[in-house]
């Protein structure tokens, strides 16, 4: 009998053991950042934006700050090292690269190659460049789709909106009152966006395939925009900051596409230029780091904000992420570290994948 009731005990502990849920220790880990090592460039070094399509391929640009002027800077990604690319038209001139786009199969790229604006253009068959009609003094922003691109900016005449159909360029007018384009961006050939300094402030304008307008954002008031964020879904989010007593506060204000929403998540007056929609289905964005030797990110998920850091760097003073890009199933980060001694230079970072 005693032997009966052994077996039984044991088999009720067995079948507990099998019931029962997983424990918190088997629950799968969080994604942390980890770092992803970058061939060293000639500091000091200013990254420009990323861009990815897919986990096996990103690109990154900027400039290095040489003695004799700004020398180009372009970096590959390919799904397991980030490499060096010196092939493209100008690379061995003084100038910069600034944002990078896939457009269809596509990589373009702006470029200011001897003071000269240009496209870059990467196919199959390797490297080309589109020239700019005219010499602009200030080149403020870039954008590519299928079918079209703009580059925004001032001559001794003024502001400056010029559009690339594929085949030749067209100046296009704005709306009375338009100082200054301080951005834009583009979903289609016939919808892009833009931020606009004016008479009565800041406001956000649209391209419609015909014509700019303004677009009436509900913007808050006495504020800035520092990025739009445009969705296939048709969900848009703009970032910029507010100004109230003295004091700078980052606001988003989005569009589901019915209605506009503004929300001031936690982030104090953080740059939102290098905001993307993550794998998770939330906006991310690099921040200021409260840590000297660690990068910071900030996970927004509508009025809510957390944050992680990115690996520990012996000796840093400084880690500063400067743009994101959604890879696949994983984030991408480019940026610059500062080590003690040192000057600034590359560094890249990994969350998920």
């Amino acid at each position: 009998m005693n032997g009966l009731r052994t077996v039984i005990v044991c088999l009720v502990i067995t079948c507990a053991a099998i019931m029962a849920p997983p424990s918190a220790s088997a629950a799968p880990p969080t994604p942390s950042w980890s770092a992803l090592p970058v061939p060293a460039a000639a500091p000091p070094v200013t990254v420009s934006d990323l861009a990815a399509r897919g986990p096996g391929e990103a690109w990154a640009t900027g400039y290095e700050h040489a003695a004799d002027g700004l020398r180009p800077m372009l970096y590959r990604w390919d799904g397991t090292a980030w490499s060096r690319d010196t092939s493209f038209p100008g690379a061995d001139d003084l100038g910069r690269l600034g944002k990078v786009q896939f457009v269809g199969e596509e990589v373009w790229i702006f470029q200011i190659r001897a003071g000269a604006g240009q496209i870059l253009r990467r196919s199959t068959n390797g490297w080309s460049a589109v020239a700019l009609p005219r010499t602009l003094w200030t080149y403020q922003d870039f954008t590519a789709v299928p079918g079209a691109a703009w580059v925004v900016g001032e001559d001794d005449t003024g502001l400056k909106v010029l559009r690339y159909d594929g085949s030749g360029w067209t100046t296009q007018s704005t709306p009375d009152g338009v100082l200054f384009l301080m951005g834009i961006t583009a979903r289609t050939a016939a919808d892009a966006w833009a931020w606009a300094d004016t008479s009565t402030g800041t406001a956000v304008l649209r391209w419609d395939g015909t014509v700019w307008r303004d677009a009436k954002v509900p913007l808050p008031a006495d504020s800035n925009v520092h990025t739009i964020l445009l969705e296939p879904s048709g969900r848009i989010t703009i970032g910029g900051s507010q100004y109230a007593d003295g004091v700078s506060r980052t606001y988003l204000t989005a569009f589901n596409g019915h209605t506009w929403h503004t929300t001031h998540p936690p982030l104090g007056d953080t740059y939102t230029e290098g905001m993307v929609r993550g794998p998770d289905g939330a906006l991310w964005l690099p921040t200021r780091s409260d840590r000297a030797f660690q990068s910071r990110y900030a996970r927004v998920d509508g009025a809510r904000a957390t944050f992680s850091y990115g690996p520990e760097r012996t000796g840093a003073i400084d880690v500063r992420p400067s743009a994101l890009a959604r890879a696949g199933s994983a984030l991408l980060s480019f940026g610059t570290a500062e080590i003690y001694g040192s000057k600034p230079n590359l560094m890249s970072e990994r969350l998920g994948g």
